[in-house]
């Protein structure tokens, strides 16, 4: 999509350091926060989990927005809605991680993203913990900000086809434990990739991919919030997006499930991981016949 910087919206320029800012206020407010006791409850029957630093750090977040553009739309993970608009929408996911930070893993990051009609053209991870923030601009690049809005240009390295590649992957909440493709798409990955990541921070698995960390992402009906600023700043950085089947991506937010799961990776590498996820399709009719092992079976 061709992005006019100024149609009838906020000038990137600004909206870029304003969310890098913005993010990294909320990080100071976890970091601080996960030093104390945490007060966990579950968000859903998914076993997604909830904590008030979420809720406090998505406030922050949203109420900065919509104190410098009422105007925009704002889409939260633990809020939703909390103004429409169709061409400018700020996504926030304010603990990408929280699963994590109730065990005591010291592994999430804060997310915002800008969507001008559903496409993002704007992403911001940052890492409390490591102190770092990564972002990019659709059409500008990626950036890493050590500390502060001071940025340096970020560039996926080329990495050697290896021969077993690591993998993140990444589902949302609302897969079934009986989905036959989630279960035939893990039995391929973990057969066939030499590790695979499950980080319980989708936002994490981006940016260790926009750094050339990893070798992929496969991703299976992911959760919407987080998923256009992670992906911008892999693209930005060098990175392909494609879908399940290989063909192009929509990067547009407010897709519906089905159409959400992806491959990611490099350039030279993404039709050997599009042939490695296509794999799965021959093996999802045995993988439908197995019955999943359920808690009660094994007295839990």
């Amino acid at each position: 999509m061709d992005v006019d910087p100024n149609r009838d919206g906020p000038e990137l320029r600004d909206a870029h350091r304003f969310a890098v800012e913005v993010a990294q206020a909320a990080g100071r407010l976890l970091r601080r926060g996960t030093r104390g006791e945490l007060h966990a409850r579950a968000k859903n029957d998914s076993g997604d989990l909830v904590t008030d630093l979420d809720l406090a750090a998505e406030r922050l977040i949203v109420d900065r927005i919509r104190a410098r553009w009422p105007e925009h739309g704002v889409i939260a993970e633990e809020g939703g809605e909390y103004a429409a608009d169709n061409t400018w929408a700020w996504l926030v996911d304010p603990l990408d991680g929280t699963n994590n930070v109730a065990i005591g893993l010291a592994a999430y990051v804060v997310g915002i993203a800008l969507c001008d009609r559903g496409s993002p053209v704007l992403g911001v991870v940052h890492d409390p913990v490591a102190g770092r923030t990564w972002s990019a601009v659709r059409g500008q690049g990626a950036f890493v900000h050590e500390s502060g809005p001071a940025a340096r240009p970020l560039h996926a390295p080329r990495r050697p086809v290896p021969t077993a590649p690591v993998l993140a992957w990444t589902q949302g909440h609302g897969v079934a434990r009986d989905d036959s493709t989630a279960r035939a798409l893990k039995v391929v990955l973990d057969t066939t990739a030499r590790r695979v990541l499950q980080l319980w921070a989708p936002l994490l698995s981006w940016v260790m991919l926009a750094r050339g960390d990893i070798d992929g992402i496969v991703g299976y009906r992911p959760e919407a919030v987080d998923l256009p600023a992670g992906m911008l700043l892999a693209a930005e950085a060098g990175m392909a997006v494609r879908a399940l089947d290989g063909g192009s991506f929509d990067d547009r937010y407010g897709c519906p499930a089905d159409r959400r799961s992806f491959l990611a990776g490099p350039p030279e590498t993404i039709d050997r991981l599009v042939k490695l996820v296509t794999a799965a399709q021959w093996i999802e009719p045995q993988v439908r016949q197995l019955t999943p092992i359920s808690l009660t079976t094994v007295g839990w």
